[in-house]
């Protein structure tokens, strides 16, 4: 199993929106960056599970676990034209960009990027890395036990 941390603006799609879809799953759309879309296509797995991070905003962080869902297909916005993710260079037969569906895991209490950033066990986060943008990136196995198990263990706040 793979673990992930999947980057979403939440005024787009957010845990709380996960949570309230048809079977608690959405496509997981708009990647446009290659390495992303690489990890999305080459390395992901139906199962593995990865944390739903709210990028954006003021306060940037955790907000949730969601699971890989399906394989990969086309990413349908790339195809129309008034979308923002529009790709005229890609066609429904050489589609370039990918998704994948997520189902909804939890929602955990909203862990920040200033307080993941204070957890030495996490230094080497690739999330963490000066300029790294990504929107999918790899989450190792200890990353993950020690997110999961020493700082989400605390109830979820209600929202």
């Amino acid at each position: 199993m793979h673990y992930w941390l999947m980057k979403s603006e939440p005024d787009e799609v957010s845990i709380d929106d996960l949570a309230a879809a048809p079977g608690q799953t959405v496509p997981w759309f708009g990647v446009r960056n290659y390495q992303a879309r690489n990890f999305l296509r080459d390395t992901m797995k139906i199962g593995d599970q990865a944390f739903f991070y709210h990028s954006g905003g003021t306060d940037p962080g955790i907000a949730g676990i969601c699971e890989i869902g399906s394989d990969p297909y086309p990413d349908a916005t790339q195809f129309a034209a008034g979308s923002p993710y529009f790709d005229a260079s890609s066609t429904p037969e050489k589609p370039r960009w990918l998704v994948r569906d997520v189902r909804f895991v939890a929602r955990t209490r909203y862990l920040t990027l200033a307080e993941l950033r204070t957890c030495p066990e996490l230094a080497n986060m690739r999330l963490l890395a000066r300029g790294n943008r990504l929107s999918i990136t790899p989450v190792s196995a200890e990353e993950w036990q020690f997110i999961t198990g020493c700082l989400l263990e605390l109830p979820a706040p209600k929202r």
